[in-house]
């Protein structure tokens, strides 16, 4: 975004319009692989991740619908960085915020969100589970404690696997966006999933404006269970996402073209080579969508302009293996 002669209310004002960069030095850097990708970071935002765009989209939303009431406590379960977007929309709107988080999350989440207001509330993990990493068990606790505390505080759920803001904030403005910034040269896109809400948002923008342009699930490949494929390993390092869900609302009438998998190991080489040949310091999830689009540049879409979205800062993920 372009912040000069202007000046604005308040940092919601400034949630989306994120820079979209080529990566041209890695794919330059990068053996048998030919054609472009081009990055939207979106670290840019205030909350440092995409998810600050559903948080405002979903307390907005709500509002117009009248089902927030004015100082209701709005609660919502979180890897971190949906409570830290809602943390930020509602310490500017004067709502009182309850994030709900596994401890297999990082540290530093819960410290951002508190500091934004957010009484942060930590669940043990699932029997078994590996520190710094979240399972679909363990998010299943998150959500027990979440459904108990928005009976207790009667308190408005601001649910991002259930509530259309999710998937119309990346509808109408992410992939928008995208469709400006590249000159509307696109031909495919791809996409880490957890709720399922920026990738059903992203494609039905890009598939409206053109329907040839390919859009790809990407999953872990020890969770790959959107593919169709038997778990391996539910314990996988990428943070907000494959969490061995098969059935995500978001993506019920979404038929991608295909389903890339990604490992740990590629998703941490590639989240460093971002770091050291782009300086584009960013997450696990980050390195997973940029694995899988050069994966399909040496592949089915050699040659071709592949989007992905850089979805979270790597400060975000200090106190974990990423950054030795």
């Amino acid at each position: 975004m372009n912040y000069h002669h202007k000046l604005y209310s308040s940092v919601l004002d400034i949630i989306g319009n994120t820079p979209l960069i080529d990566l041209a030095r890695l794919v330059k850097n990068t053996e048998g692989v030919s054609g472009r990708i081009l990055a939207k970071i979106e670290y840019f935002n205030p909350g440092f991740s995409k998810k600050d765009r559903i948080g405002l989209q979903i307390i907005e939303e709500a509002e117009e619908a009248g089902i927030l009431k004015p100082g209701q406590t709005v609660i919502e379960l979180t890897s971190g960085n949906t409570g830290t977007g809602l943390a930020i929309v509602c310490t500017l709107k004067g709502y009182p915020f309850i994030a709900v988080m596994s401890k297999g999350n990082t540290e530093e989440r819960a410290r951002m969100m508190r500091a934004f207001g957010a009484k942060v509330v930590l669940v043990d993990q699932a029997p078994g589970a590996a520190p710094n990493q979240v399972s679909g068990e363990s998010i299943a606790l998150v959500e027990k404690e979440t459904q108990k505390l928005t009976k207790e505080f009667t308190a408005f759920r601001a649910d991002q696997f259930e509530l259309n803001g999710n998937w119309r904030a990346h509808y109408l403005n992410t992939g928008r966006e995208i469709l400006e910034q590249s000159n509307h040269k696109v031909d495919a896109f791809c996409d880490f999933v957890g709720s399922g809400g920026s990738f059903s948002g992203i494609f039905k923008a890009l598939k409206e404006y053109n329907p040839k342009i390919k859009c790809f699930i990407v999953e872990p490949t020890s969770v790959a269970v959107l593919a169709g494929k038997s778990v391996q390993n539910i314990d996988h390092k990428i943070q907000g996402g494959g969490y061995n869900m098969r059935k995500l609302k978001y993506l019920e009438d979404i038929v991608p073209d295909g389903y890339l998998q990604v490992s740990n190991e590629e998703a941490i080489m590639i989240a460093r080579r971002l770091a050291k040949e782009e300086g584009l310091f960013a997450g696990f999830s980050s390195g997973a969508n940029v694995a899988a689009a050069i994966d399909l540049l040496k592949d089915e879409m050699k040659a071709k302009t592949i989007v992905v979205l850089l979805p979270d800062s790597g400060l975000k993920y200090l106190t974990t293996d990423l950054w030795p």
